[in-house]
């Protein structure tokens, strides 16, 4: 469902969107969504780097653990 709204945005960005497509509710549609995306999965990025953080020194461990045992006398 579409709801209609107004905003208001500087001249220059609306002759900016209007250079590169003429229907300006799709651009500034698509240009949300991509917005909003972006913003999701650096949310999402940075509650993995939290975990991983949290984890970290286990890791790390086990990783030096995999070494030892592959290391060739």
């Amino acid at each position: 469902m579409r709801v209609r709204t107004s905003i208001t945005l500087p001249k220059e960005i609306l002759d900016s969107i209007d250079r590169v497509e003429g229907n300006r509710s799709a651009f500034i549609e698509r240009a949300s969504r991509a917005y909003l995306a972006r913003l999701e999965k650096s949310r999402r990025e940075s509650k993995d780097v939290e975990i991983i953080n949290r984890h970290a020194e286990r890791l790390n461990k086990e990783a030096e653990d995999v070494l030892d045992y592959q290391a060739l006398p």
